[in-house]
């Protein structure tokens, strides 16, 4: 039997590497002959850069950047194709975990750190910059990165504009006369895992801004601050972004990369799974074990869970799913079965501590049910045939 291990990070518990090794004690427990294949997996947000870099055998540096509040952080950032092309995760400088909970402040929240980690890529490296936007403590539209490359977003007084999404409703003069000319000679391609606009019922501040800490009215207002932005961006800059599918991705900053930077979105997991060479993998396998944090509604947005099972059924192998939390509306196409690690009567706080010895049990408990009922379809063949 050859199994193929490929979660994603279970978001703040185990990374994707933390969580193929949890899910492999798992698998080695019920099927201990098992020729077990890891493809740890990222969508664009945290681990990104460690599975295309490790699969490109290329290598990371450490940057030091302003974190979403302004604090330094220390983001790691990739390499890869001789140095040919950067591999960055914007949630490496502005991403919520960075924060603790009672620091979330949405609305002062900036990406100036991820436009100060790709300037690092382009003293670096001269070709194609990837850029993953899952993850983010912002809904600044990208504006802070933009600042970090050298443009200047000012009010109707001339004055430059503080940091945060917030203020982008007093947003009336975009100046680029400084931004950073490398970035006309550099591909820049976005890898990205919803298809969210910019604006509106399902854009960034709408449907992201609640989990970052927006609260009562501020969802609309940060709404109102990025369609002024979208506004003076279509008229100052002469791009569109108000409704690219993908665009609010990680508070808007995909939008802002295409207005900005010239870039492309592109599939976070398609970029991923091309450079690990998924699709190959799970046709020689007779079982793909899958799986993230939380199961949800969200998952059949171009997340990682769903690109797998959707290639697994298209090549027509078996599919599992093990979740930390699992929500009754989630249902994804092509999963066998599926299994959450976080008991009913254990606080979410603590299962995420105790993952480590929760999820390899559930992968266990998911397995066991699997081969229960192929053992009892071969044994169903085997009497009609018999008979």
């Amino acid at each position: 039997m050859r199994v193929l291990i490929a979660p994603q990070e279970f978001k703040g518990s185990l990374t994707a590497v933390e969580a193929a090794d949890a899910f492999q004690v798992g698998v080695s427990r019920v099927m201990p002959e098992a020729e077990i294949d890891r493809a740890p997996l990222a969508d664009g947000g945290p681990g990104t850069v460690e599975a295309i870099v490790h699969a490109a055998r290329g290598r990371t540096s450490i940057a030091r950047v302003d974190g979403p509040l302004g604090a330094p952080v220390d983001a790691r950032w990739g390499r890869i194709d001789d140095g040919r092309c950067a591999v960055i995760e914007m949630a490496a400088a502005s991403g919520l975990t960075l924060l603790r909970p009672e620091e979330l402040d949405v609305a002062r929240a900036s990406t100036f750190g991820t436009g100060q980690l790709i300037a690092h890529a382009l003293d670096s490296c001269g070709e194609r910059i990837l850029v993953g936007v899952g993850g983010s403590a912002t809904n600044d539209g990208g504006a802070g990165m933009a600042e970090a490359l050298g443009a200047v977003l000012l009010d109707d007084r001339g004055r430059r504009l503080p940091l945060g999404g917030a203020a982008l409703a007093r947003l009336a003069r975009i100046d680029v006369s400084r931004l950073d000319p490398r970035l006309r000679e550099t591909e820049m391609r976005v890898l990205c895992d919803v298809q969210n606009p910019l604006l509106g019922p399902e854009g960034a501040s709408a449907v992201y801004g609640p989990q970052k800490g927006a609260i009562g009215n501020e969802v609309a207002r940060l709404d109102r601050a990025l369609a002024n932005f979208a506004a003076i961006v279509e008229r100052d800059l002469g791009v569109r972004i108000a409704q690219i599918a993908g665009g609010g991705a990680a508070g808007g900053l995909a939008a802002g990369l295409v207005a900005f930077c010239g870039a492309t979105l592109q599939s976070g997991f398609d970029a991923v799974g091309d450079a690990l060479r998924l699709a190959e993998r799970i046709a020689r396998a007779d079982l793909v074990i899958t799986g993230e944090g939380r199961l949800d509604a969200q998952s059949g947005y171009g997340k990682t869970v769903a690109g797998v099972s959707a290639l697994a059924q298209s090549l027509q192998v078996p599919c599992l799913v093990v979740a930390g939390l699992i929500d009754g509306n989630a249902d994804l196409p092509g999963i066998a079965d599926r299994e959450a690690s976080t008991p009913q009567d254990v606080p979410v706080e603590e299962a995420m501590s105790r993952a480590r010895e929760l999820v390899p049990a559930a992968v266990e408990r998911v397995l066991r049910r699997y081969q229960t009922r192929a053992d009892a379809i071969r044994g169903t063949a085997g009497d009609a045939r018999s008979g």
